[in-house]
């Protein structure tokens, strides 16, 4: 899977993630930081899930309908355990990203808002 880590999440991840084979860009490793819109732009256009912390990205793409290819946010997730986290996430909702959801995991939860949901909003 293609995936876009922002730069609040842990840069460890992105090394955990690659070594599953996943086609990993960090933003941590950009010269500068683009703002939220234009990061979820960026994913958008080369077709890579998000991965942040940010809820911002959400109301992005639910109030500004700034269009996505799924986005994950991690609550309250240890730093160390993030690259661990998403994997998971990554591998049982992968289907359910690619179609362009948006889903919320805490330590206790998953939460998946499907794209229907998100577009009518």
């Amino acid at each position: 899977m293609r995936v876009l880590l922002d730069t609040c999440v842990w840069g460890g991840a992105k090394n955990f993630l690659s070594l599953s084979e996943h086609h990993v860009v960090w933003a941590g490793d950009w010269e500068r930081d683009p703002g939220d819109s234009e990061i979820l732009s960026l994913a958008n256009t080369e077709k890579r899930v998000l991965v942040t912390l940010d809820k911002d990205f959400g109301e992005l793409a639910v109030l500004r309908r700034i269009p996505h290819c799924g986005i994950v946010r991690l609550v309250n997730i240890p730093a160390k355990q993030q690259g661990s986290v998403c994997l998971r996430i990554l591998e049982k909702y992968g289907e359910e990203l690619n179609k362009g959801s948006i889903i919320t995991c805490d330590e206790k939860r998953v939460r998946v808002r499907p794209p229907e949901v998100s577009a009518l909003s």
